[in-house]
């Protein structure tokens, strides 16, 4: 088993593993600043076109619970290969797409593709590196995982801007075609021969124990509110700053560098706080950021303001927002599967696929209440941050200091 591992590490390529994690939530965010454009094209409403985000989510939930498991039974390399090429098909017909429908189709196949890139790479890690140095691995991979939703509006505002939305899925067939050229050239197996087979009862089994255990059922919902937030922020920020700011689509693609600093600097201070605090209690600190700056949010806009004063406060409420919850997220993802230590591959797809599918009904929610107004995203946040609040104060605290 040491050998084994000890062959993967030396051939698994750093870049290439980066780009496979990054690239399933790069693809999340690089078309949004063509939802008003995709609006107009397709002739339907922007709440429709920020479904597509809802699908996406949806598709995602149901790819990473597939890739999870099937890579146990026909290996890491297939799992991750054929995921991308199914990646590649979603993507050819949303470029192709001539009606919102078709383009809807591809966006579930495209999610569903990438969504192996999130789940089989973080599998291939724990194949092939133990201790310390997966504690490094992963840190570099979870850098990667912070900027590359930023990096997706910045990329994707320029191309929309000068080349059109269609351009920017050109962009993702192409990126998909490299992706799968490199892993079929530099992709190990990393799968053991005693790699563990689950069948369907025990699978079964270990969904029904995280479905009754509170601990994992708390913090998965609040992972889930966390992502929502920020996948919604991505759903409705087109309308706030395009349409009622009148960025243009690259001036908004830079907006993508207030996300990725705030996240940034919220999980410095989450490991700051860390040192003085359990992680129950760096949870509830960064809620309370969080909420406070939706309450400010709120004031910005009745507040009588120029545009210009009203911008910078709302982008300065925002980017607190984001780092209340970067204090936050980490901790709940250190904590959730902690009862579940032997079956983290499996239980972690289930946690993915109940988070995941949170996400979708938040971005599916601030979609439909789209009105255009800038007091639809704060309220919204509040809403989702006190209820976020609520299960955070009916953990037993003393329970959730002796778990971690």
């Amino acid at each position: 088993m040491k050998k084994t591992s000890k062959k993967n590490n030396n051939k698994i390529s750093l870049p290439l593993l980066v780009c496979l994690v990054g690239f399933p939530q790069l693809s999340e965010t690089i078309y949004t600043p063509s939802l008003t454009e995709i609006a107009l094209k397709f002739s339907t409403t922007l709440n429709i076109s920020q479904m597509t985000l809802s699908i996406y989510f949806l598709a995602f939930a149901i790819g990473v619970v597939f890739w999870g498991i099937g890579s146990d039974y026909f290996g890491r390399r297939k799992a991750m290969n054929f995921g991308i090429f199914v990646y590649i098909v979603g993507s050819v017909l949303c470029l192709i797409a001539n009606n919102i429908v078709l383009l809807f189709i591809g966006r579930f196949i495209q999610a569903f593709g990438a969504s192996t890139g999130s789940v089989t790479t973080q599998t291939i890690l724990r194949d092939s590196y133990t201790g310390t140095e997966r504690h490094q691995m992963f840190a570099k991979i979870s850098a990667v995982l912070a900027f590359s939703p930023a990096l997706g509006p910045l990329i994707g505002g320029i191309v929309t801007q000068f080349y059109g939305f269609r351009v920017v899925f050109f962009v993702l067939v192409v990126m998909g075609m490299l992706l799968l050229y490199f892993s079929l050239k530099n992709l190990p197996e990393t799968a053991s021969d005693t790699q563990a087979n689950l069948n369907l009862y025990s699978m079964f089994r270990i969904a029904k124990e995280m479905i009754l255990d509170p601990h994992t059922v708390i913090f998965g919902l609040l992972i889930g509110l966390f992502n929502g937030i920020i996948f919604s922020y991505y759903s409705e920020a087109p309308g706030i700053f395009i349409d009622t700011f009148h960025f243009t689509q690259s001036q908004y693609g830079f907006m993508g560098c207030v996300v990725a600093s705030a996240t940034m600097i919220g999980a410095w201070l989450s490991s700051k706080s860390l040192k003085k605090r359990n992680a129950v209690q760096t949870i509830k600190e960064g809620l309370v950021v969080s909420f406070i700056s939706t309450l400010f949010l709120i004031a910005t806009v009745f507040i009588r303001l120029s545009t210009t004063s009203e911008l910078i406060l709302y982008i300065l409420g925002i980017f607190c927002l984001l780092v209340g919850i970067g204090i936050s997220l980490p901790n709940c993802l250190s904590l959730a599967l902690i009862h579940f230590p032997k079956t983290a591959g499996t239980s972690g797809a289930f946690l993915s696929l109940g988070y995941y599918l949170i996400v979708s009904l938040c971005t599916f929610i601030i979609g439909v209440i789209h009105t255009g107004s800038l007091l639809i995203f704060p309220i919204f946040c509040a809403i989702i941050l006190v209820i976020a609040l609520i299960f955070v104060y009916s953990l037993k605290n003393k329970n959730a200091m002796n778990n971690q």
